[in-house]
């Protein structure tokens, strides 16, 4: 029997977020499980849209493959991975990869965009030490986020790596497959032959839509990396929240000989050069976007998404700009969701259905122009925040988002209902409302804290889909963004300028 060790350790970095992840971030268990170990990683997972899901069910329909699951852990997006994290999680890699013995290959479920306390590539410091553990030999297959931020590190240390082709991502499980397929081939003796190259710009998060032009085209290209010597290859739009050295667009390319791959990696870059015009964000201000939704009258909801205080990006999915500019306007018929707030949502809570309360809503994280939102609100509906999610994206997970509740402001003379929660999650499935009784698709206004993830299950109810640049901490307009640590000559944003910073670190 093949014997193949699995594990997985995710995190996606926003280097300017206000909390930290510790080790009980990725013990906890939110829009994806809690911190998996041995055996518990497979049933775990199971059915759920997850690369390592994917690997796994493929791996596990061969007769010849055993597994040997390690550990699973995630944690939502936030500021640096402590170091304690790191080592501890880490730690727990390698001494399964001791206790396995014998293995023969080793699959790896990773993000790409790990930034901890002390390195600025996780993801490249975790292979290294897995590199050292195991040797020289062992093909080590590896996924990652569309979003990731590939290094020269990730290509050394990995025998292969596939990417997420979708965003909103309803591929992970797809992803995981395919790492299973290349992995298989190396299993088989064949020596594939990695090439990456890095574009020389950042692209905001709500530019990266991959079912609009042009990333629509850009990954269309990927469908022929599979003829002659190609066997595989793959784009990372890179995730500019991360102030780190490598931050940006990256592609790679794997081939039975090392031109082939260089080739392709070069045809991919050029393509991506090709389209940096074509990269657009779409941001209206808050005003202009609830104005141009409230102007619609198509019997069917306008999305606006809160796209700079979005959680999945590390946001703290309390800024209240956005709900501030719906009261302004007097918005009718509004729903807005997912507010982090477990202050107000307790004080909910104990108040009741029917209960009219004062509060300061939103705005806990600290960071600056991240205020409150102070005004009377009236209780409509409770809930634990525990149900099971329903569109593709989390596919067979089950929510665990603390007591939530449902608040409709009274002040302003607008019909605005806000969905508050105690754990940030980012809003992209239709049933964060529904399992406390809204139902979107009868609203006439849907605000969402999400970026671009919403669109795999909102846009079908949706009459226009809208991005409001409200303050928030995963920025969308790069030009602005206090850079410190990016490679010199790294365009800010498609077009813009030129990063003038240091000397790639040591």
């Amino acid at each position: 029997m093949t014997r193949i060790a699995v594990a997985g350790f995710q995190h996606e970095t926003n280097t300017f977020g206000a909390t930290k992840a510790g080790f009980a971030e990725f013990e906890e268990a939110d829009a994806w499980p809690g911190l998996l170990r041995g055996d518990e990683v497979v049933g775990g997972t199971a059915g759920v849209n997850l690369p390592i899901a994917g690997f796994i069910e493929a791996a596990s329909a061969a007769s010849d493959i055993a597994l040997v699951p390690i550990v699973w852990c995630s944690a939502e997006p936030s500021a640096h991975v402590t170091d304690e994290a790191f080592e501890r999680i880490a730690g727990i890699v390698l001494e399964g990869l001791r206790a396995a013995g014998d293995i023969d290959a080793l699959y790896l479920d990773l993000h790409g965009a790990m930034v901890t306390e002390s390195a600025q590539d996780g993801e490249g410091a975790l292979l290294s030490r897995i590199r050292a553990a195991v040797g020289e030999a062992l093909p080590i297959a590896v996924s990652l986020d569309l979003h990731a931020n590939v290094t020269e590190a990730m290509l050394r240390h990995a025998s292969s790596i596939t990417i997420f082709r979708s965003y909103p991502h309803i591929d992970m499980a797809e992803t995981g497959a395919r790492a299973f397929a290349l992995l298989r081939r190396q299993l088989a003796g064949e020596r594939l032959h990695g090439a990456f190259r890095q574009a020389p710009f950042l692209v905001p998060l709500s530019a990266q839509y991959t079912g609009a032009t042009p990333c629509r085209e850009l990954y269309a290209l990927l469908d022929a990396a599979a003829e002659g010597e190609l066997v595989s290859a793959d784009i990372a739009m890179g995730f500019p929240a991360a102030d780190i050295f490598d931050a940006g667009p990256a592609v790679v390319a794997y081939a039975t000989g090392p031109a082939a791959a260089a080739a392709e990696a070069e045809r991919l870059l050029a393509a991506l050069e090709a389209a940096e015009s074509d990269f657009d964000a779409g941001l209206m201000t808050p005003a202009a976007a609830v104005e141009a939704a409230m102007a619609t009258d198509a019997g069917k909801p306008v999305v606006i998404a809160d796209v700079q205080d979005n959680p999945g990006a590390g946001a703290t999915s309390d800024s209240t700009g956005l709900l501030a500019a719906m009261v302004a306007a007097g918005a009718q018929g509004a729903v807005l969701g997912l507010l982090n707030d477990p202050e107000v949502a307790a004080q909910a809570q104990a108040s009741g259905v029917g209960a009219e309360l004062t509060a300061a809503l939103g705005g806990k994280s600290g960071l600056a122009g991240l205020g409150a939102f102070e005004a009377r609100y009236r209780v409509e509906a409770l809930s634990d925040g525990h149900f099971p999610f329903t569109g593709e994206m989390y596919a067979g997970s089950v929510a665990e988002l603390g007591p939530t509740a449902v608040l409709r402001v009274l002040d302003g003379g607008a019909d605005i209902r806000v969905l508050v929660g105690s754990k940030r999650c980012q809003c992209l499935d239709l049933a964060m409302f529904r399992h406390i009784g809204i139902e979107p698709a009868a609203q006439r206004l849907v605000a969402v804290k999400s970026t671009v993830h919403f669109r795999a299950d909102f846009e079908p109810i949706a009459a226009a889909v809208l991005n409001a640049e409200a303050p928030g901490a995963n920025p969308c307009r790069l030009d602005g963004v206090p850079y410190e640590k990016l490679r010199p000559g790294v365009r800010l944003g498609p077009l813009g300028r030129p990063f003038a910073g240091p000397e790639r670190p040591s």
